[in-house]
């Protein structure tokens, strides 16, 4: 009878351990679910915006270096207005109206204007959101001059097995660089059941993001007919990258860029649930780091004493390249130039290009006036100020040149 007992004692141990496993997995679950919610709310996105990793799992990376390469400062006076459809409005008004949380410029490779706003700080490490594209795109032209990818116009599931059956087969790299896949994806943030936000739900419960991937089974068009910006694209591109690497997206970009570059502090990505790098939006890194990565482009790849991306990559990931933009897309999709994850503007001028993301991020670049332009936003009318934010960083190269 005792050792019954006892086995019912102990049996009964374990499954309380095993309910309290199960109990506390779900609570942080659900309080990262919770916290996804409430990201952009108005109230909260400021802060969430310099503190990703207290909502998802996240990633530390090793990539600052002793001494980081330096911005040297030299202030230049900025304008104080700029016009837009023959209104005029005060920069001062601009940075307000758009939750400007930070704000540095780069002219001949120094600083000529750096601001933070909202209250942050110069050391907060921000959330890149699609900037990290650029990033990425960058790291993966690396890996291309190291000779570890065939060809560009090899299909993604020549690398990555896992995607056949998926809509991804028949798409090549090259197609997956350009957006222009074909898979049906839809990208709006403000549709609580879009696939962009399912895929937000997948990343805050822990799930995977490469399951989610092969999950896309239907096309709206055959790849490489038509260009449509889909977030997804570029997980898959990653997806190439790890494969061909061998290591994690984090740890070749690590190692071939960010240390080569000189930064001066360690970022992190956030992660899904079996830690795979979120490398369509999770890079978290100083705005002066941002700043850093423009000026490597604005550099044709060349930056801190060495040719870190190739200037051809530079080239071809900076021309409007891409096909057509799709008959259904989003307003600023249509009217912009897309190369290798890099957008144009819609009169670009020779060298002009920059990286966006959600929300009011940026890196802008232009080669001819010698400026680069990192600005961060917790803007909750991104999708109708993109033309400002472009007009005002014309502007404050104008005036510097």
């Amino acid at each position: 009878m005792d050792a019954l007992k006892n086995s019912l004692v102990t049996a009964a141990g374990g499954l309380w351990i095993v309910l309290s496993l199960v109990v506390t997995f779900r609570w942080s679950a659900l309080r990262r679910l919770m916290r996804v919610n409430s990201l952009f709310s108005e109230s909260r996105i400021v802060g969430n915006f310099s503190n990703m990793r207290d909502m998802f799992f996240h990633h530390d990376m090793n990539a600052k270096t002793d001494a980081p390469f330096e911005l040297p400062v030299a202030p230049a006076v900025m304008p104080e207005s700029y016009s837009l459809r023959g209104t005029s409005q005060t920069l001062a008004d601009w940075k307000a109206e758009r939750r400007v949380t930070a704000l540095l410029v780069l002219k001949d490779g120094k600083i000529a204007f750096e601001e933070y706003l909202q209250g942050t700080k110069t050391t907060d490490l921000r959330i890149s959101w699609s900037m990290a594209k650029s990033l990425l795109s960058a790291t993966f032209g690396i890996a291309v001059s190291n000779g570890l990818l065939r060809s560009l116009d090899d299909q993604v599931v020549d690398y990555v097995p896992s995607l056949k059956g998926s809509a991804y087969e028949g798409a090549t790299v090259r197609n997956v660089l350009h957006m222009a896949s074909g898979v049906e994806f839809n990208e709006d943030y403000l549709d609580f059941h879009s696939d962009i936000n399912r895929m937000g739900r997948v990343l805050a419960l822990g799930g995977s993001m490469d399951d989610f991937a092969a999950s896309l089974k239907i096309r709206a068009w055959e790849p490489g007919s038509f260009r449509r910006y889909v977030s997804i694209d570029t997980h898959v591109l990653g997806m190439v990258l790890r494969k061909i690497t061998g290591v994690s997206v984090s740890d070749y970009m690590t190692v071939h860029l960010l240390r080569p570059m000189g930064i001066e502090a360690d970022p992190y990505y956030l992660t899904d649930g079996l830690g795979t790098d979120f490398v369509l939006g999770g890079l978290n890194m100083r705005t002066r780091d941002y700043a850093r990565f423009g000026l490597l482009y604005a550099n044709n790849g060349y930056l801190n004493g060495r040719q870190i991306v190739p200037a051809d990559w530079v080239a071809q990931s900076t021309t409007n390249s891409a096909p057509e933009a799709a008959p259904v897309v989003l307003d600023y999709d249509a009217t912009l130039g897309y190369g290798f994850q890099w957008w144009l503007h819609p009169e670009a001028t020779e060298g002009e290009f920059f990286a966006l993301g959600i929300y009011g991020q940026m890196i802008y670049v232009n080669r001819p006036l010698k400026t680069v332009i990192a600005v961060n936003q917790a803007d909750l009318k991104f999708r109708e100020n993109l033309e400002r934010n472009l007009t005002v960083m014309r502007k404050i190269a104008q005036t510097l040149a």
